[in-house]
C-alpha cells in the first residue's frame, strides 16, 4: 500500500458489517450510499474506519472539512468554548463570538457596501432564509424565483422548490413552492441547445430574457436569481468564463437580486474565498454552509444591509450562531489565513487537474475534465459518450476498496473535492489508486 492509504482489511471488515446491520434496521434509508465506509476518525485528509482501515479522503466529508479532519486549533478552540458555554440562543439574547464572526464574514465575501449577517444550522436553512429575505425585501411585489435546472440548493420544502439535479429529490413531494421558474444551466459538455461556447455567444443567457421575460413572467415580479457558481451536485460544472457577469448585467438591468449559493464552492474550496469571485461578480446575497465551521453546523446568510431588512419577528433560528458553532469558524477563517490554504487549494487543485487531464488522455471512458481549485469532476462516459452512471459508481467502489474516497456528482460525475491542505505527494497516491480502480471497472464491466 501507499504512504497515506492502509487496508489491512478488506472493507467492510467485521467491525464494520456488524454497525452497517444495525444502520440498516434503525435508520430511514432516504440517503444514498455507495459503499460501506464506517468512519471512526479522521486527521488531516486521513480517515480511518472502525477495522483499522486507511484511507485517502477526496471528498472532504461532502465539502465540509475543508481544512482537514479534526485541525487541532479547532478543537482546542472547541474544547475550551464548551467548558464556558454550548448555547444561548442569540433570537432574543445576545454573546460575543456571532460578532466577532460576523465582522469576519463581512471582510472576507466580495462586495465593499454595508452588509448584515444572519445565523442558520445547515446550508438548506440558509437558502429557505434567502427566499424570505428576497421576497421580504420587494415586500410581496416580487414572488418569483429563478433558478437553473440541475441546481441543487437543499431539500427542505422551500430549497427543494429551487432544487432540480436528480428528479428522485422532488418526487412525491408536490406541491412544492408556487412561483419558482428553471432555467438551463450552462453545462457546455452537454449544451441542452446543442451549441458550441464561445460561438453560442451566451444564448443560455439570451434565452432568459427572449423566452422567460418576454413570454412567461414579466421581469418586474421576479425577486431573485439563486444559482450556483460552480454546480456542485449537479455534476462540478464550471460555466465558460463571462457567462456570471452577462447573468449580472441581466439582474441589474430588471432590479433583480442575486443570491449566491456558496455551501459548497465556498470557504476556500476553488482557491478563493467563494467561487464566484473568479467572474469578479459581487452578489447581493451570499449562502455559506457546510465548511464554515469545520464540521459543526453552521450556516450563514451574508448580504448587502438595505436587502438584509427584514422586520422583527418575522426570521429567526434558535440553534442559529451556536457559540461553539462559531467559535469553530472563527478559528476556520483564521486557519485558512495562516496556513496560506487558498493557495495550496490553486496550487494543488491545478497539477490534480493535469494529472486528471493525463489520465483522459489514456482513457476514453473519462469524457471530460473540469473544476477550479480543490473542486474537479470527472464526467464517465460510454462509447457514445453518453453518461455511463454504472461505471461511475463501479470505479468509486473499487477505489474505496484500495483506500481512497470519491463520491460522485449528476449523472456519472466522480467528484474529487479533497481538504485545502492535501499535498502533491497525496495526489499522486490518489491519482494512482484512481487510475487502479478505473481498470478493475472497467474488467468488471
Amino acid at each position: 500500500m501507499g504512504k497515506f492509504a492502509n487496508i489491512v482489511v478488506e472493507p467492510p471488515g467485521p467491525k464494520a458489517k456488524e454497525i452497517v446491520d444495525v444502520d440498516k434496521k434503525l435508520l430511514m434509508q432516504s440517503f444514498s450510499r455507495y459503499y460501506p465506509l464506517v468512519v471512526k476518525r479522521g486527521r488531516g485528509f486521513i480517515v480511518e474506519d472502525v477495522d483499522g482501515n486507511k484511507y485517502l479522503d477526496f471528498n472532504s466529508g461532502i465539502a465540509v472539512m475543508n481544512i482537514g479532519h479534526c485541525h487541532p486549533k479547532v478543537v482546542e478552540a472547541v474544547r475550551r468554548k464548551v467548558g464556558e458555554l454550548l448555547h444561548y440562543s442569540i433570537t432574543d439574547f445576545i454573546y460575543e463570538e456571532p460578532s466577532i464572526l460576523a465582522a469576519k464574514l463581512v471582510e472576507i465575501t466580495p462586495g465593499k457596501w454595508e452588509k448584515k449577517v444572519f445565523y442558520g444550522n445547515s446550508g438548506a436553512e440558509a437558502v429557505e432564509g434567502g427566499i424570505k429575505v428576497a421576497r421580504g425585501y420587494f415586500k410581496g411585489s416580487r414572488s418569483y424565483l429563478l433558478a437553473f435546472t440541475g441546481s441543487f440548493h437543499g431539500r427542505t420544502l422551500g430549497a427543494l422548490s429551487l432544487t432540480s439535479s436528480k428528479n428522485i429529490q422532488r418526487k412525491y413531494f408536490s406541491p412544492l413552492l408556487p412561483g419558482v421558474i428553471h432555467v438551463p444551466y450552462p453545462y457546455c459538455f452537454r449544451c441542452p441547445w446543442r451549441q458550441e461556447y464561445p460561438h453560442c455567444n451566451f444564448w443560455c443567457v439570451d434565452f432568459i430574457e427572449e423566452w422567460i421575460f418576454e413570454k412567461y413572467v414579466p421581469p418586474e415580479e421576479v425577486a431573485a436569481i439563486f444559482f450556483e457558481p460552480i454546480a456542485g451536485e449537479g455534476g462540478y460544472i464550471v460555466p465558460p468564463r463571462g457567462f456570471w457577469n452577462r447573468i449580472y448585467k441581466l439582474a441589474k438591468r430588471y432590479g433583480i437580486l442575486l443570491i449566491d449559493d456558496e455551501v459548497q464552492t465556498g470557504m476556500g474550496r476553488t482557491g478563493k474565498w467563494f467561487a464566484i469571485q473568479h467572474w469578479n461578480v459581487e452578489p447581493d446575497v451570499i449562502l455559506i454552509a457546510k465548511a464554515l465551521a469545520s464540521g459543526l453546523p453552521l450556516s450563514a446568510i451574508v448580504g448587502r444591509a438595505e436587502v438584509m431588512n427584514l422586520p422583527r419577528g418575522s426570521h429567526a433560528s434558535t440553534f442559529g450562531g451556536n457559540p461553539v458553532s462559531c467559535t469553530a469558524a472563527i478559528e476556520t477563517i483564521r486557519i485558512i489565513e495562516e496556513e496560506g490554504l487558498l493557495g495550496n487549494a490553486e496550487r494543488v487543485g491545478s497539477y490534480l487537474l493535469k494529472r486528471l487531464n493525463e489520465l483522459k488522455e489514456k482513457y476514453r471512458e473519462i469524457g471530460d475534465v473540469r473544476g477550479l481549485g480543490l473542486m474537479i469532476g470527472v464526467e464517465i462516459v460510454d462509447r457514445d459518450m453518453r453518461p455511463d452512471r454504472d461505471l461511475a459508481v463501479r470505479i468509486i467502489r473499487e477505489a474505496f476498496k484500495r483506500g481512497l474516497l470519491l463520491i460522485t456528482g449528476g449523472i456519472s460525475v466522480i467528484r474529487l473535492a479533497p481538504p485545502l491542505t492535501i499535498t502533491e505527494e497525496a495526489v499522486d497516491e490518489g491519482m494512482s489508486i484512481f487510475e487502479d480502480a478505473l481498470k478493475v471497472a472497467l474488467r468488471l464491466g
